[in-house]
């Protein structure tokens, strides 16, 4: 089985497992797989070696006409929910509708980095967004969570960019590196890896090896 650089998935959850000194450690379970190759692209083609993946098939009925076609040739009826491409170095290893699944790349042990969209946090002030001490909170203090002085008003008689101000939270590409396998259910098509990773359950993930 030719070797990717990743594969699709997604986050189930988060749990814990006791390592062999009893030690409670923090996991989170991923559904992995299996992904669908749909389409193959070359340096000759396209510009770029490729491979296009589809995760989490979806009937017919539920799909547009244009989904439909695009994975007529893969075998597959209807289409996919999750399509994402990863950049390989031979594509003339794959084949369209060739089946890829977590244990034809990743193994317990293995160091991967995992790509997702963190959990929107909406409009936050300074204090939640970038960690600002804020003021006094006693009851004569007029100072509390605002951001305070943004700028000089004589010179440069602005707000320089990139300040740190209140804003949009959360709702972005996260990639956590390093994470370990702990645990890989084949039959499941479920990895646990150790600590966190970006998004809320359910959420999609690109899971990349090193």
């Amino acid at each position: 089985m030719p070797k990717t650089i990743g594969l699709l998935g997604k986050k189930l959850g988060m749990t814990r497992v006791y390592d062999e000194e009893g030690q409670a450690v923090p996991v989170t379970a991923l559904e992995t797989g299996p992904c669908t190759v749909l389409q193959i692209k070359t340096v000759e083609r396209d510009g770029y070696n490729a491979i296009q993946l589809g995760f989490a098939a979806k009937k017919a009925s539920r799909s547009i006409k244009p989904e439909i076609g695009h994975t007529k040739a893969s075998g597959q009826q209807g289409g996919f929910y999750h399509i994402r491409e990863f950049r390989v170095d031979d594509p003339g290893r794959y084949e369209v509708g060739q089946a890829i699944n977590i244990n034809d790349i990743f193994k317990v042990g293995d160091l991967v980095d995992i790509k997702g969209t963190s959990k929107g946090k909406g409009f936050q002030g300074v204090m939640k967004r970038h960690g600002f001490k804020g003021g006094p909170g006693g009851h004569g203090s007029m100072f509390h969570r605002a951001p305070g002085s943004i700028g000089c008003s004589a010179w440069p008689s602005r707000v320089i960019k990139g300040n740190k101000m209140p804003g949009h939270m959360g709702s972005a590409v996260v990639t956590k590196k390093n994470l370990i396998v702990i645990d890989i259910r084949n039959e499941d098509n479920v990895m646990v890896v150790k600590g966190s990773v970006p998004g809320a359950k359910q959420g999609l993930l690109q899971i990349f090896t090193k």
